[in-house]
């Protein structure tokens, strides 16, 4: 098989979550351990950091490996999903896996692949540790693909825990609460291991609190070590002067979204802990792997500018936390007019989501190429009666040339709603 044919063969063979959502989710690690030990236990050849949250773990990951790899650690990133290639999910150093290295690993191991039936999530999850492991990284910054205490990921014992916050997101499987979710969360804490909590709220910490306690895990909360002073916003980053217990500066952040602040200071608390264990993190090195996040790692789809006059900009922000945080960017920006191409999946919070978005903007209704795809004609319906006015489109290309057909020279287009609408732009 060629590549696209192995990936094919993936799509076709293995049920994956971001397409057909509900049939990919496994509710325990029995077929996660089954490929572990087939593999022989790769996780335990290298260090690893673990991230989870309800938003901004992968933007906290890209920049914690982008600056491990400033200070000179071969470091690994398994990320999901991904945007345009699949093998953005496993990278070395900022270099994604070859090609050849996914096609190489899905023949020497498809027996397996049949035997267990894992889900695409399961699957993949073992090649990065697999591919991690043969490839000799020093460390590898792991993010949690859906929860925390039943994800693929949860297997390994990392240096360090990461929980950037709790949102209200995939609350069929991990609760309606944000205590119920907190708690699923939570369960990437293990016995000893250091933690970070990127934001305090005030209906989760407890859960955080028991929990570590039960494990005896030293728990930080960010905003406790890492204070933001000022921020001057410029035309391609943020200076963000941090003050921290141990360095601080100003940090030329190309993350423009103003709610990737508080995912620096989660990151800057996290080096701060990490700096006390073994790893070697120069301020030089922070500065640098901040400042070249973006260039280090390829990271894309966050507040992401597509081109000027009109100014369109993409956003991968799907749930209400995540869209609450990008429209208050949106808000901020200076435009005449606002041209929202919109589309999501079907399990998400349809009216909760809606009622974030404003009024005084055309809509261009659309939907992604995938099986959960929510049809726009639903999505129309239900904006037109909280007051959203738009027109529906058949796929995301048609919307976004109406988009760019009605807007002027000093308007903003945002295109956003679902991961799968904004690559299906970047694509283009």
């Amino acid at each position: 098989m060629n590549y696209q044919e192995t990936l094919n063969y993936l799509f076709e063979q293995l049920p994956m979550y971001q397409r057909t959502g509900k049939a990919a989710y496994k509710s325990d690690l029995a077929n996660t351990l089954t490929l572990d030990k087939y593999f022989g236990h790769p996780h335990r050849k290298f260090r690893t950091i673990h991230v989870a949250g309800t938003n901004g773990k992968g933007s906290v990951s890209h920049m914690l490996a982008s600056v491990l790899q400033s200070a000179g650690y071969r470091t690994g990133l398994y990320t999901s999903p991904h945007l345009l290639d699949f093998r953005e999910r496993i990278k070395i150093n900022g270099n994604m896996i070859s090609e050849e290295e996914v096609i190489l690993f899905v023949e020497q191991h498809r027996g397996v692949i049949e035997r267990v039936a894992p889900s695409f999530f399961e699957m993949t999850v073992a090649m990065a540790f697999d591919y991690f492991s043969h490839k000799g990284v020093d460390v590898a910054i792991i993010e949690v693909g859906l929860g925390g205490r039943l994800d693929s990921t949860n297997i390994i014992t990392p240096d360090l825990s990461v929980i950037t916050n709790i949102g209200l997101d995939h609350t069929m499987f991990l609760g309606d609460t944000l205590e119920a979710i907190a708690g699923e969360k939570a369960g990437i804490i293990k016995t000893g291991v250091p933690v970070v909590l990127g934001r305090y709220q005030e209906q989760t910490a407890s859960v955080f609190r028991h929990k570590a306690g039960k494990e005896r895990a030293p728990l930080f909360f960010a905003s406790d070590m890492v204070s933001v002073n000022r921020v001057v916003e410029k035309e391609d980053c943020q200076e963000v002067d941090v003050e921290a217990k141990i360095g601080g500066g100003v940090y030329s952040l190309p993350l423009m979204g103003r709610y990737q602040q508080e995912n620096l200071v989660t990151v800057v608390a996290s080096l701060n802990l990490l700096s006390r264990a073994w790893y070697e993190i120069s301020e030089k090195a922070i500065l640098s792997g901040i400042q070249n996040v973006v260039k280090n790692t390829g990271l894309m789809g966050r507040w992401q500018k597509i081109s000027d006059n009109p100014l369109m900009v993409c956003d991968t922000g799907h749930n209400a936390d995540g869209i609450d945080r990008v429209m208050e960017q949106l808000r901020s920006t200076e435009k005449e007019n606002v041209h929202i191409v919109w589309g999501m999946v079907n399990d998400k919070d349809l009216e909760g989501v809606l009622r974030l978005l404003p009024e005084n903007a055309r809509y261009y209704f659309t939907k992604a190429t995938i099986p959960r795809a929510m049809e726009p004609e639903l999505l129309a319906r239900a904006a037109e009666k909280l007051g959203l006015q738009g027109q529906v489109y058949e796929n995301v290309k048609t919307a976004v040339e109406a988009a760019k057909k009605n807007a002027s020279d000093n308007d903003l287009i945002f295109i956003g709603g679902s991961t799968f609408v904004v690559a299906e732009v970047l694509e283009k």
